[in-house]
This record gives C-alpha cells, structure tokens and sequence, in this order.
C-alpha cells in the first residue's frame, strides 16, 4: 500500500506484519519471486525450505500478498541467509533492514556462532545494509554469479559474517 500523501517512493507501512511461511505459501512465495529482475531460488528450492524443518522463510505481508521474503538456514555451528528479496516497486524503503532484523533473531534463537550470507560484489545499497547490522566481509568467490541478462562477464560474490556472542 503506497502512501499517496508521502514523497514519491516512500512506503506507508503500518501494519505489515514479518511471518513465517508454511508450505501453504508457495504459490503467494513464487509470484513474488518472479516479481524479481533475477530469479534466485528455484521452485523446488523454494518449496524444499518451506517443507524443511532446517529452514525458516520469514515474509513481509499485506494481508494475502507477499511484500519481501527472506530464507534462512540452520547449520550444526551457523546459519546461513540463503535468499532476500524485496518487491522492486518497494525496495530501499526498509522493508530489507526489517526482514533482516528478523533473520538474525531468528539464528540468535538458534543459538548459532555465526549467521552467514553471500553478495553480488555490484549490490552497494545490500552490502551497506549488511554492514550497518555488523556484518563483516571475510572473503570473495571470484566469478561466482552468473552473468546478468545484458552482461558477459561473470560477477564476484562477497562473503559476509556476523558472529554472536
């Protein structure tokens, strides 16, 4: 729901709540996955971790639809941000930092060390999210990402940490 009294860009966001996904969500969860400039879980990746009691898929709801969804996975010693993603006419509003939020509560819940995740080496605005919630960049995967539609070469992905005590 859009603010229509707000700057341009702006979401008015009072009352959309983060939940977790059951399996009953996949057709709400691909729609919005597809909303996406690039896919970045698979259907049956996606319906897996719904399915799997390793996994939590945490989404940012209005009412029936799915406004941002992140999945993290537990590990023996961490955890791991296996895919975020906010609806592009929404993001840079917020809605990634209140997800993430809840990402990392849930694996301080899980009483793991580290809470893991990966980045394309391009995505500023997501690599300055991260480190204001202080993660830590500890190493790069040369050429991981494939390339992106337009593009030839092959992107880095930017390995990032945030321990818990």
């Amino acid at each position: 729901m859009l603010n229509q009294g707000a700057e341009p860009g702006k979401v008015s966001e009072p009352s959309w709540p983060i939940i977790e996904l059951a399996f009953s969500h996949v057709d709400a969860l691909l729609a919005l996955e597809s909303s996406g400039v690039s896919r970045l879980m698979s259907p049956q990746l996606l319906a897996d971790a719904l399915s799997s009691e390793q996994h939590r898929v945490l989404a940012v709801a209005d009412g029936d639809d799915l406004l941002a969804y992140a999945v993290v996975a537990r590990q023996p010693f961490d955890a791991e941000l296996e895919a975020i993603m906010v609806a592009p006419a929404l993001r840079r509003n917020g809605l990634g930092a209140r997800l993430m939020k809840a990402v990392i509560e849930t694996a301080q819940a899980w009483k793991v060390e580290h809470l893991l995740l990966e980045v394309r080496a391009s995505n500023d605005s997501a690599i300055a999210l991260y480190r204001s919630l202080g993660f830590q960049q500890d190493g790069v995967r040369k050429g991981y990402y494939p390339p992106q539609k337009g593009q030839s070469i092959r992107e880095d992905a930017c390995l990032m940490s945030l321990a818990f005590q």
